[in-house]
């Protein structure tokens, strides 16, 4: 599917890799509705593409609250006439053990709170908004694409039993509804990237950065805009549906 004039939803877009994203396909023509909680950062980020010339409307939304996906993807519809794809590149990250132990004594556990709240955001608003993008695809006839972000951590990765859960899902829930939309002409990709250089990035200890690094082949993290890029194929390439698309540098974890 060609990007041009095609309308393009984007979860997390205010900053980072969400961010990016916008930048990418408003460049390449795509109409941009920038989806995010943080209003003011959702303001500079419209104000941004629009200096240069892009196309891009935001609004505020709680990917994890089910009537606030489902009234904005409504304005959404509404707003531009159409939607041809989405981008879920929203997400958290609250790492931490599942146990803390000293002295062979449990002195901590991971909190069902610390746990649920990264699959509210990564897994539910991840769903929700798949759901209500081809709801609106669906009524209205158009063929499009929904593109999710998982990780390499989906594989599992110590300190993150609820983000590597959540990305696991993410992954699974690309191959599902690749079989289940497909008949309405939407198709379904996923990327994995490893680390992405985004200001997140930019706050790791210089010794956990190293450590990380060291696993990595190509001895760097991944640009925002090589992720960008990924996605781009996934919309354009017809025949690509139901797959992951690993981008993490030859990382294993």
């Amino acid at each position: 599917m060609q990007i041009t004039d095609k309308v393009i939803a984007i979860t997390g877009a205010a900053q980072g890799l969400g961010f990016a994203m916008a930048e990418h396909f408003c460049e390449r023509g795509a109409k941009v509705a920038l989806l995010d909680r943080q209003q003011e950062s959702l303001e500079n980020a419209v104000a941004q593409l629009e200096k240069k010339g892009g196309v891009a409307k935001g609004f505020v939304l709680d990917v994890s609250n089910e009537q606030d996906v489902a009234n904005t993807f409504t304005q959404v519809r509404k707003h531009f006439g159409a939607l041809n794809g989405l981008v879920n590149s929203a997400g958290i990250m609250r790492d931490g053990m599942l146990l803390k132990v000293k002295e062979g004594q449990v002195v901590d556990r991971m909190s069902q709170q610390q746990f649920q709240s990264v699959l509210d955001v990564n897994v539910t608003g991840t769903f929700l908004c798949a759901r209500e993008a081809a709801a609106v695809m669906v009524e209205s006839q158009s063929k499009g694409v929904i593109i999710n972000i998982s990780s390499v951590s989906r594989a599992g990765n110590a300190g993150q039993s609820n983000y590597s859960a959540s990305k696991a899902a993410v992954a699974a829930m690309t191959v599902t509804w690749a079989k289940e939309l497909a008949r309405f002409g939407i198709r379904t990709g996923c990327i994995a990237p490893g680390l992405v250089e985004t200001a997140m990035a930019a706050q790791m200890r210089p010794d956990m950065r190293e450590r990380f690094l060291s696993a990595v082949p190509l001895r760097r993290l991944a640009e925002p805009s090589e992720v960008a890029d990924a996605a781009r194929f996934i919309f354009e390439n017809e025949y690509f549906t139901g797959r992951v698309l690993e981008l993490d540098g030859g990382t294993r974890v």
